[in-house]
C-alpha cells in the first residue's frame, strides 16, 4: 500500500518513544552488523547508527515513498524489499523491527525465520501495536461496515495481527538462550483537530483510504472521524488522551 511519509511523522515524537524503549533494551555493546525492518523514514534508523557508530546499518523497508525520505541520511544502507520474504545478506547480530512486524501473517513463521538469521549471540528486538481491540481500530471496523464502500473494503478486515504475549514466548523460548516480552501502555496526549483520526490515517487506516477515490474516500474517512471523536474526546484543556498498548521481544540466540 502508498505511505504517506509527512502524514506518519505528525506524531513523530509520540511514535518514537516506544522505539527508543526497544532500542534501550538492546544487550548488545559493539554489534558490527544490524538490520532495522521497517525502517520507514529512517528517523530510528538513524538513532541506531548514533549509539554504534562502528557498525554496519541497513535500513529495509517495502514503501518507495518512505525509502525516498530516509535516503537522505548518510553511512546508513537503504534496502526496498517485501519483509515477509527479506533474507540479510550477512548474518546480523541485531534485527531490530519497530511497528512493522504485524503487518506480516503468520507469525508462527516469521519469528523463527528471523531468528534463523542471526549470528551467533544475535539478538532479535521487535515492537509492534496491540492495540486493535481498542476503540481506534476497532471502529475502523464499524466504519468500513457502515456505509456504500463496504463492498470494497471488508476484506480487508482482519482479526488482530499481534498475538498474545504467551505466543510469542511459547514461539521462541525453544529457539532463544535468553527472552523477554513485555507489554507497555502509552497514554499518548495529543493535540490539534481529530487527532486520533489523524495518527490511523498514517498507519493503520491508510489501508483503507488507498481502495477508495473521491469522494467516497472522503466521506469514509468523515465517517471514522466521526466515531472516532465520540470514543476520544477533547479534554478541557483541549487535548486528546489515546492510550496505545504495545507489545516488545528481546531474543538472544
Amino acid at each position: 500500500m502508498p505511505w504517506d511519509p509527512a502524514q506518519y511523522m505528525k506524531f513523530a515524537d509520540h511514535r518514537l518513544r516506544p522505539a527508543l524503549d526497544l532500542l534501550d533494551h538492546v544487550p548488545l555493546s559493539a554489534p558490527a552488523e544490524i538490520c532495522d525492518l521497517g525502517a520507514g523514514t529512517g528517523n530510528v534508523t538513524r538513532q541506531i547508527k548514533s549509539r554504534w557508530p562502528a557498525a554496519h546499518v541497513t535500513g529495509v523497508d517495502d514503501s518507495e515513498e518512505m525509502l525516498a525520505r530516509a535516503s537522505e541520511a548518510p553511512d546508513i544502507d537503504w534496502e526496498r524489499a517485501d519483509l515477509g520474504s527479506w533474507a540479510p545478506r550477512a548474518a546480523p547480530d541485531l534485527i531490530y523491527s519497530n511497528a512493522a512486524l504485524h503487518w506480516l501473517p503468520r507469525h508462527e513463521r516469521v519469528f523463527p525465520r528471523l531468528v534463523s538469521y542471526l549470528a551467533p549471540d544475535g539478538v532479535l528486538a521487535a515492537q509492534m501495536p496491540r492495540n486493535f481491540t481498542a476503540p481506534s481500530h476497532a471502529l475502523v471496523d464499524e466504519a468500513v461496515r457502515s456505509g456504500p464502500w463496504r463492498e470494497r473494503l471488508e476484506h480487508l478486515i482482519r482479526p488482530s495481527p499481534t498475538q498474545e504475549p504467551a505466543f510469542y514466548y511459547d514461539l521462541l523460548a525453544p529457539i532463544t538462550k535468553t527472552l523477554d516480552i513485555w507489554e507497555t501502555e502509552y497514554l499518548h496526549v495529543l493535540s490539534g483537530p481529530d487527532p486520533v483520526k489523524e495518527w490511523l490515517k498514517g498507519s493503520w487506516l491508510q489501508q483503507f483510504l488507498a481502495e477508495l477515490d473521491e469522494p467516497m474516500r472522503g466521506e469514509f474517512e468523515a465517517c471514522y472521524g466521526g466515531l472516532v471523536r465520540k470514543a476520544y474526546p477533547q479534554r478541557s484543556d483541549g487535548h486528546t488522551l489515546l492510550p496505545f498498548r504495545r507489545l516488545f521481544i528481546v531474543a538472544t540466540i
